[in-house]
């Protein structure tokens, strides 16, 4: 099955400054962002928590994005460049069920998985990846859209999360979907 592609005309419709009122970057992942982090963003749009996550980790951070649609990757460069926070972020292109993470293995300390894997085809190699990507100890917080996907769907994909390894630590709250944080054990 072919991944779904979120086409860019939505990607703008995504980075609107007015969505931090139901979404607000800091809020969400302050608490999960301390500085120096190596963060992953798969499926990072155009950016929308991209460049709050870039401030949060300072100039010693580092945050890798990967997404399939190379126009929403040249806006995220654009607008990356613009905010002077270019230098702190990695863009990567996924390609079909490959996310792109070739020699990151153990080396993030946080993946963000953000109205996302409802998109994927293969959950279980998406956070197969992921898993392999984190450092023990690392985590994953994964947030989708309650308007959009079922509690009995997104148990499915918590599920595949489980399958590749993860241990889930909390339901997260907040943003107005459903979410939680997985683990990958040290």
């Amino acid at each position: 099955m072919a991944p779904f592609v979120c086409p860019p005309w939505i990607g703008y419709l995504l980075i609107n400054p007015f969505r931090k009122f139901l979404e607000n970057p800091k809020n969400m992942l302050g608490p999960l962002v301390r500085e120096g982090m190596v963060i992953l963003e798969p499926g990072c749009g155009m950016g929308y928590f991209t460049l709050p996550l870039a401030r949060m980790t300072g100039p010693g951070g580092r945050v890798v994005v990967s997404d399939l649609e190379p126009r929403m990757l040249a806006a995220l460069e654009k607008r990356a460049r613009k905010a002077r926070l270019l230098d702190r972020i990695e863009i990567r292109r996924a390609r079909g069920d490959d996310l792109g993470l070739e020699g990151l293995e153990q080396t993030v300390d946080l993946a963000v998985a953000i109205h996302v894997v409802h998109e994927v085809p293969d959950q279980r190699a998406f956070f197969g990846q992921i898993y392999a990507a984190l450092k023990p100890g690392g985590e994953c917080l994964v947030r989708e859209p309650s308007f959009h996907v079922s509690r009995k769907r997104f148990e499915e994909s918590m599920a595949r999360a489980e399958e590749a390894g993860f241990k889930r630590r909390l339901l997260a709250r907040g943003g107005g979907g459903l979410g939680a944080l997985l683990l990958k054990e040290p």
